[in-house]
């Protein structure tokens, strides 16, 4: 008949790829990706969206944290950052300590704006995307 019956392996929520979530930092767990943008529109969060879920699972599912006028609230340790813009970054900068610093891989592309309105924008988005899976496939 053609029928496959399917099992399921793990029982409970575990992730994919046993990554642990985003925000849980217990234990000094690192997650894979972080991904820290401005406050941007709808269409320009579609288009960043678009790119990192075509760059992969582990960036298409990364935490996505959006720099305020406050500034960022928590961020959570992590292997690889992805940041939109130089003020993000220095958000970032601002509220990780050195040592994570240091040991993170931080990937600094356009802020979406400038990605939707400039063709040399999302080349270097793509160029960003690939380092990132680089960083991603060496740890």
């Amino acid at each position: 008949m053609g029928v496959t019956p399917w099992t399921l392996r793990a029982a409970g929520g575990a992730l994919p790829d046993g990554l642990p979530a985003a925000n849980d930092e217990a234990g000094g767990e690192r997650v894979a990706c972080v991904v820290i943008l401005p406050v941007a529109n709808e269409r320009e969060l579609e288009v960043v969206g678009k790119a990192l879920r075509a760059s992969g699972a582990v960036t298409g599912r990364a935490a996505r944290l959006t720099v305020g006028a406050s500034g960022l609230e928590s961020v959570p340790v992590a292997a690889t950052y992805l940041v939109f813009g130089e003020a993000q970054a220095r958000a970032l900068g601002h509220q990780l300590p050195a040592a994570v610093m240091s040991a993170a891989h931080i990937v600094l592309v356009d802020p979406p704006g400038v990605i939707v309105a400039e063709a040399a924008a999302k080349r270097r988005l793509w160029n960003g995307l690939r380092a990132l899976r680089r960083a991603l496939a060496g740890s």
